[in-house]
């Protein structure tokens, strides 16, 4: 692995397939939300189906899962799952990817480290307050508090923290074009829920593998 040691000043992460999975946890709670709604008694939510939409924007993910819903039925059924994800992701969490803790605390001694991600509002605070994570982020930025594509909130990350040489760690295809759009390398996460087959300056197998790259 070719080292990138002393090129970055901070490091932007991506969250669901970056830092932790919480594939099973959202799949439960989207589920329940259905069953609320008459008109989707006979959907099924599945892992697969919410791997399908991991990484993109909360408005683009019900409008990919549920093309069959006019306007108002899709934005009940968004709000039914906000509601029910961030319940059941308080009780139950998701899974943080090996070694993430150790990981951080090393990473965090030579940069700034920052979290974007395309979820709704109080989907990364919840995250770090279940984890214990907070002292190891800076500050975060997310799709649900402005409502802008991640390249922007990336960019927001960049100017308002001042940063000189960011690098952005994901592990799905938009990920890798918010990236590069916001100007910022970026590792690939192959662990994660998606495929970068080239432009990335890194790729990693395994968090943890950071500590070796960094």
């Amino acid at each position: 692995m070719n080292s990138l040691k002393d090129k970055y000043d901070s490091i932007i992460f991506d969250l669901d397939g970056t830092l932790w999975d919480s594939t099973d946890t959202i799949t439960q709670a989207w589920q329940t939300a259905l069953s609320k709604a008459p008109y989707m008694h006979n959907e099924v939510m599945t892992r697969e189906r919410v791997r399908s939409i991991t990484g993109m924007t909360h408005d683009k993910i019900f409008e990919k899962l549920f093309p069959f819903l006019d306007h108002a039925q899709r934005a009940e059924v968004k709000q039914l799952c906000a509601v029910s994800e961030l319940e059941i992701l308080n009780k139950q969490g998701g899974t943080l990817y090996p070694k993430l803790t150790e990981t951080l605390d090393y990473l965090g001694e030579k940069y700034k480290l920052y979290i974007v991600s395309n979820c709704q509002s109080g989907y990364i605070e919840l995250f770090l307050d279940l984890n214990n994570m907070h002292s190891h982020f800076l500050a975060h930025q997310c799709f649900g508090t402005k409502g802008n594509p991640k390249a922007d909130n990336i960019k927001d990350i960049v100017t308002d923290h001042q940063l000189k040489a960011p690098v952005y760690v994901g592990d799905t295809m938009g990920d890798y074009e918010a990236a590069k759009q916001a100007g910022v390398p970026f590792i690939f996460a192959s662990y994660g829920f998606g495929v970068v087959e080239s432009g990335q300056v890194a790729t990693i197998n395994a968090f943890n593998e950071l500590t070796e790259l960094l």
